[in-house]
């Protein structure tokens, strides 16, 4: 039996609970370490500005996600649950950042947000990849269409017409969904190679130490 027939809640609240659950990635994924970020660059905290700069790498292929499931291509689904597993692995995968975290000052704002944020995201990946695979059995292309199913599509469509008709205004042309999962795709591709070649070449020669990545 599909995932998504096997979860036994109301529609309506699994439609709460898919919005729900994009709502929480746009403020632990794109709002809180965006703050982070610049605040650790102003304070010159290379630690964390590494940290978060490795994220916003990792963090990437979401935004890759919303551009598949735009155009309502079933990848988009597998997708979501490997990028948020990736992205809870690199946050704590790193054996030097984890060190020099730890020697930074908890009671100082900027490493104590850092540490909240980082838990706190952790947290929502987990929760967020084991919701977000209850929605594999609806990668059938037939399925995709059922509510259960379609609910998935819905936020990402929402943003996908505010940001066209920004597209429209400043460029003068058209962002359509095909656009949008031409794009991804591309995102997918390049996003595949640069983690093979951390993989095959950076991991075994520096192995659990950030370096240059």
């Amino acid at each position: 039996m599909a995932p998504y027939r096997t979860l036994a809640v109301p529609d309506s609240l699994y439609r709460s609970m898919v919005w729900l659950d994009y709502r929480l990635a746009v403020l632990f994924t794109v709002g809180l370490p965006l703050v982070l970020l610049v605040w650790a660059a102003v304070r010159r905290e290379r630690a964390l500005v590494r940290l978060l700069g490795i994220y916003w790498k990792v963090a990437s292929l979401l935004l890759v996600t919303v551009l598949l499931l735009t155009d309502r291509q079933p990848l988009g689904l597998a997708v979501a649950v490997v990028a948020q597993v990736l992205v809870l692995v690199c946050l704590w995968f790193w054996v030097d950042l984890n060190e020099e975290l730890a020697d930074l000052p908890s009671w100082r704002g900027l490493p104590l947000t850092v540490r909240i944020w980082r838990w706190a995201i952790s947290f929502w990946a987990v929760l967020g990849a084991l919701f977000s695979a209850t929605a594999l059995g609806c990668m059938d292309a037939a399925r995709l269409e059922s509510p259960r199913c379609a609910v998935w599509l819905q936020p990402p469509l929402e943003l996908h017409r505010h940001v066209a008709s920004l597209f429209a205004f400043i460029f003068g042309g058209q962002w359509t969904p095909a656009v949008a999962a031409f794009v991804g795709y591309l995102g997918l591709v390049a996003y595949a190679v640069g983690l093979l070649q951390w993989l095959l070449v950076r991991l075994p020669r520096q192995g659990r130490v950030a370096g240059e990545f």
